[in-house]
């Protein structure tokens, strides 16, 4: 297992306490082939052992922060590489069967990617159930303290159970660490998943503190304005237009904390301006999880696993600087080849850059379709212009449409946000143009397509879960 590497220098944790922590999260690691083999006695260790005080916590999150950051992570490379495979931003070089079913959009319900996914998903909400319960229970940690924490669990349950309805659709929704509960688990629906979702994010803006103090000013852990963030996109995807509009409008507002990098190649860095909640890399000699899957190691060979599908090239915009500036090319036996170069740095142990989860740009994005939703066109295309004018173009018509506003709004949604967080492959779901997008491109497409299968070792375990449609 990786070395957690917990921010030891910035929380001052006492040794004996890292290593029970250590301990714990690696039984834990190891005992959750499905997310209801975890046992009371195990959880009865997370209560008793690690809240004991302020400092062991703490360490208890950010374990969590260092799970999330690994390459196999659904919060960073898993959504980025593999949704992005499943729409029309990636082209695959990979020889790998399991990677080759989500390019052709063939996933199998034994897919190893896929069951790891599921797994993975309900491990981090099993962390976080278990964070909740242990700080309910414990006595001996400041009042500060306990709500900061309390916040950044619900919010990681919220965001976990998010990437779950948007990837396999109905699933349980897991609240607690009883293991006799959550085995015969059914499959929620996608209105009490997300109603659970807001209701968790609406309780992190309560708790949550307002700035970085917290985390000695950097935007490693989530504040309240990233748990707004969150709550921006799912209004969205719920086509709750004015909600979206105020949550993304009051972190726009947020100048003191927020503002668009005026330079495109420092959108990304550590701690940047545009950042609402970042990732801290935590393996030896790499920045970004993406830096390292996109960037390719050896300019004189095809790319090992995947580069940019030329339809993405070739929707740029004359003059667009996000071309120039967040896509690389090269050139091997006269065929060129482009990657995301939104990450500047593949592998070196000085960190410069972390992997970006929110930023300003998207929240732009929002309030700008939420806004054409409401036939506020003048608004939303101030918003647009905001956004093309960092990349160097020019205004649009302000005589524009309800339909050519969002057909704007999903132009710079697909240029602004490729290679990252799945967003095209959302976005195609969400506004029901997926069939028409993908069935051109991918041969054995079907609109059952849209979900990923049930892991079958899931449907074997729990006899209450059904498979999806298709599989």
């Amino acid at each position: 297992m990786k070395s957690l590497n917990c921010n030891i220098k910035i929380y001052n944790l006492k040794l004996g306490k890292l290593i029970i922590f250590c301990l714990l999260l690696m039984i834990l690691s190891t005992s959750c082939e499905d997310f209801v083999d975890i046992d009371p006695p195990r959880n009865q260790i997370i209560r008793e052992t690690i809240y004991t005080d302020d400092e062991s916590a703490m360490a208890a999150i950010i374990g969590i922060y260092s799970e999330m950051t690994n390459e196999s992570s659904i919060i960073t490379t898993q959504s980025n590489l593999f949704e992005g495979w499943c729409s029309d931003e990636f082209f695959i070089f990979s020889f790998s069967a399991p990677e080759l079913e989500f390019f052709n959009n063939e996933l199998t319900s034994t897919n190893s990617i896929v069951g790891g996914n599921w797994d993975q998903a309900y491990k981090f909400i099993h962390y976080s159930n278990a964070v909740l319960e242990g700080l309910a229970a414990s006595e001996n940690i400041s009042e500060i303290t306990k709500q900061q924490l309390t916040g950044e669990a619900r919010f990681i349950r919220a965001l976990t159970h998010f990437y779950l309805v948007n990837v396999f659709g109905d699933v349980p929704v897991i609240t607690t660490t009883d293991f006799k509960v959550n085995s015969v688990a059914s499959r929620n629906s996608k209105q009490q998943i997300y109603a659970q979702i807001i209701s968790d994010l609406e309780e992190a803006q309560i708790l949550l503190n307002d700035d970085y103090s917290f985390s000695n000013g950097e935007r490693i852990r989530p504040n309240r304005w990233v748990a707004t963030a969150l709550l921006a996109r799912v209004y969205l995807y719920l086509d709750d237009w004015a909600n979206a509009e105020e949550q993304a409008t009051a972190i726009i507002n947020n100048s003191l904390l927020y503002s668009l990098e005026s330079d495109l190649n420092a959108v990304f860095l550590a701690n940047s301006n545009e950042a609402i909640w970042q990732l801290k890399p935590n393996a030896a000699n790499k920045n970004a999880e993406d830096g390292f899957t996109f960037i390719p190691a050896n300019f004189t060979l095809r790319p090992f696993k995947v580069s940019l599908n030329d339809q993405l090239i070739n929707v740029f915009e004359a003059g667009d600087a996000r071309l120039n500036n967040w896509v690389g090319s090269y050139d091997v036996d006269n065929t060129t080849y482009y990657f995301p170069f939104k990450y500047k740095v593949r592998e070196s142990s000085s960190i410069t850059e972390y992997n970006m989860i929110f930023r300003l740009a998207e929240q732009f994005l929002i309030r700008a379709e939420a806004r054409a939703n409401q036939n506020k066109i003048g608004e939303a295309i101030d918003d647009l212009n905001i956004i093309r004018a960092r990349a160097g173009l020019s205004n649009l018509s302000a005589s524009l449409e309800v339909e050519q506003m969002l057909l704007a709004v999903e132009q710079e949604r697909r240029i602004e946000l490729f290679a990252e967080g799945g967003h095209r492959w959302r976005d195609l779901k969400r506004t029901g143009q997926a069939n028409t997008v993908l069935a051109s491109s991918k041969p054995s497409w079907q609109t059952t397509d849209e979900l990923f299968p049930i892991p079958q070792l899931e449907l074997e375990k729990n006899p209450n879960l059904i498979q999806n449609q298709g599989y």
